[in-house]
């Protein structure tokens, strides 16, 4: 796995460099890296969460601490498929329900019921709100392009598409893995490597000759399993120590620490 000293810019130390001698392609995530979508998807877990547990306490007599949108959506959501995300909160509640499947409505007690109330109240936010970038990250991609790596986004999110093109951002990638193809069942997700390997297999670049950078531990864990040359964890939730035992080969705070060299 490829680490570097602090490259100093003539202001500050950058805490990573990329080197056309080390890389080939670059492979990001899209919510908390590309979009400052991470707020809007805890807020929609959060809503959906806590309209459930209030349901099922209801119903059931066992009354239910509320989802907490940074530590639950951290440990257990974040960087997962929609229905992966709500069968791991809820087991660590102590609740099991039935898979269901794509065709659940969003009133349905099932993981897909779930999963599909989620979304509807996630598009809801997108729609009213609108998607927010994160500018360095942009810049970076923009950056790598100019100097010729070839870029992917990989997204556990079935609305990675419509979000891209809701930040006018499509057109900057070579090649996108998202929920659509976990979809199709021959993908598993994150913490599994698969998205990240079809997006390098996508890019025609090998594992070894490229860097992947994610916001979540179970992204992280993903880009280590699939022995990826380096993995570049961002830090916006306070887990620098957990993305570091995941695997990162750095950690920042933002992407501006990040820097290409020249030709």
């Amino acid at each position: 796995m490829h680490t570097i000293p602090a490259v100093h810019n003539g202001k500050r130390p950058f805490s990573f460099l990329f080197t056309r001698a080390c890389f080939d392609g670059v492979l990001f995530d899209l919510d908390g890296v590309i979009t400052q979508t991470s707020r809007v998807h805890a807020q929609a877990w959060q809503t959906m969460f806590d309209q459930f547990l209030q349901e099922w306490a209801h119903h059931t007599g066992q009354p239910q601490a509320a989802f907490d949108p940074v530590a639950d959506y951290a440990r257990y959501v974040d960087g997962r498929p929609r229905q992966e995300g709500v069968a791991c909160f809820l087991a660590s509640r102590g609740i099991v329900l039935p898979s269901g499947d794509d065709t659940d409505p969003p009133d349905a007690p099932t993981l897909h019921g779930l999963g599909n109330r989620k979304n509807a109240l996630l598009l809801e936010l997108i729609h009213r709100q609108g998607v927010e970038v994160y500018s360095s990250c942009i810049a970076l991609i923009r950056e790598l392009r100019h100097h010729g790596y070839r870029i992917a986004v990989v997204s556990s999110s079935a609305n990675c598409r419509e979000i891209l093109e809701s930040a006018g951002l499509l057109t900057l990638f070579d090649a996108r893995v998202d929920g659509l193809d976990l979809a199709l069942g021959k993908l598993r997700g994150k913490p599994a490597p698969d998205t990240f390997l079809e997006a390098a297999r996508r890019l025609g670049v090998s594992p070894s000759r490229a860097a992947v950078v994610e916001d979540a531990v179970a992204g992280v864990q993903a880009g280590h399993a699939g022995s990826f040359q380096a993995i570049i964890g961002i830090d916006h939730l306070g887990q620098a120590e957990a993305l570091a035992r995941a695997g990162a080969s750095v950690v920042v705070e933002d992407l501006s620490l990040v820097a290409v060299a020249p030709d």
